[in-house]
């Protein structure tokens, strides 16, 4: 049975208070995406750090937004360029969605992103949380939000039990999370929960000494930090094999468009071989109509996606120059110079690095 401790009108008050007057002495101030009122740089930055942490991002958030710096130059690019950019950060959906709503954006609301929390929400990949936030920090509406890291902090400030992933948790908490807005600093609070979680609050070894919260805490009273939030019940992870063909003519190497939906999502990656298939070779010549050199195996690897591993086993084959007249629709022949510009998946990335380096 979840249980849970209803915050006195009292402690809420105190709860907004605290948490800002927290922020502004200790909390981030310097990051790239802050001090801005674009919601254009802020969308960004939030679909970026939707289940990537700030040290990943800021590096990408910089050459994004050297590349497009407005929307409408977004959305004028293609996304073959825009995944490109995206190579390496993973979760490729979101690179789709932001090339989507950029295109929303300038031909259905003339280049301006809509001010209201249900508008941004309906926009491609945006969500509920992910809207009240730009919505708070571009246009200072009182929007409530409730990522992972705020999830946290109210499951274990108000000692709130059950998955937060479940139905009734999460109506619990986003019922709570409207209940503290405060009137006013709203983007300083917006942002004081997200520090707070991501510094303090944090999901293994809580600095719980240094948090502004911990009078009133009640996993901190009770010493439940560690068993709060409340795990979801652990289930092993699926393990999924495929073989990929490594077809290369001097320095080129042929890669294949995946489908737009499933994993890496219009991405260029190289070719599955099918699992029913016994002879390789003779697949890639009625595959592409060449004929391939003796294969060989290549270092495997593995791949650790949300909800199952992929191993990745590649197989090397050679082809000559008269290969590269294939120009089968969705392929290319890219160059292995060419890597830090292309596409592609982070395993896929390494396959061909190890490959580039090898001769």
């Amino acid at each position: 049975m979840m249980r849970a401790h209803r915050p006195h009108p009292i402690a809420v008050i105190r709860f907004a208070e605290r948490l800002v007057a927290w922020q502004r002495r200790h909390g981030r101030h310097d990051l790239p995406w802050q001090n801005t009122r674009d919601p254009y740089r802020i969308w960004v930055s939030e679909i970026m750090l939707q289940q990537t942490q700030v040290d990943t991002v800021v590096p990408y958030y910089a050459r994004f937004m050297a590349r497009f710096p407005d929307v409408a130059v977004l959305a004028a690019a293609d996304l073959d360029e825009v995944l490109g950019l995206w190579s390496g950060l993973g979760y490729y959906a979101r690179a789709r969605n932001l090339h989507a709503t950029a295109r929303q954006v300038a031909t259905a609301h003339g280049g301006h992103f809509p001010r209201e929390v249900e508008a941004l929400a309906a926009l491609p990949g945006i969500g509920r949380s992910t809207a009240a936030a730009i919505a708070a920090f571009a246009f200072g509406a009182r929007a409530a939000i409730l990522d992972g890291n705020v999830r946290r902090v109210l499951c274990r400030a108000f000692g709130i039990e059950g998955p937060p992933g479940e139905r009734a948790v999460e109506k619990r908490l986003w019922a709570l999370a409207e209940s503290l807005l405060p009137e006013r600093a709203i983007a300083a609070y917006t942002q004081a929960q997200m520090d707070l979680g991501a510094t303090l609050c944090t999901r293994h070894r809580p600095r719980c000494g240094d948090c502004p919260l911990a009078a009133d805490c009640v996993a901190h009273r009770e010493g439940r930090t560690a068993e709060l939030p409340t795990p979801r019940p652990r289930r092993d992870a699926p393990r999924r094999a495929v073989r990929v063909a490594l077809i290369r003519s001097g320095d080129r190497v042929l890669l294949e468009r995946r489908p737009p939906a499933g994993i890496w999502g219009g991405l260029f990656a190289l070719p599955e071989i099918p699992s029913s298939c016994d002879d390789a070779r003779a697949w890639i010549a009625g595959r592409f109509g060449f004929d391939v050199r003796p294969s060989r195996e290549l270092a495997p690897l593995e791949h650790a996606f949300t909800h199952f591993r992929l191993a990745i086993q590649p197989i090397g084959f050679d082809v000559d120059a008269t290969a590269l007249a294939c120009h089968e629709p969705d392929h290319v022949w890219l160059e292995l110079a060419g890597l830090d510009e292309a596409g592609l998946p982070a395993p896929v990335r390494r396959i061909l690095e190890s490959a580039a380096g090898g001769r």
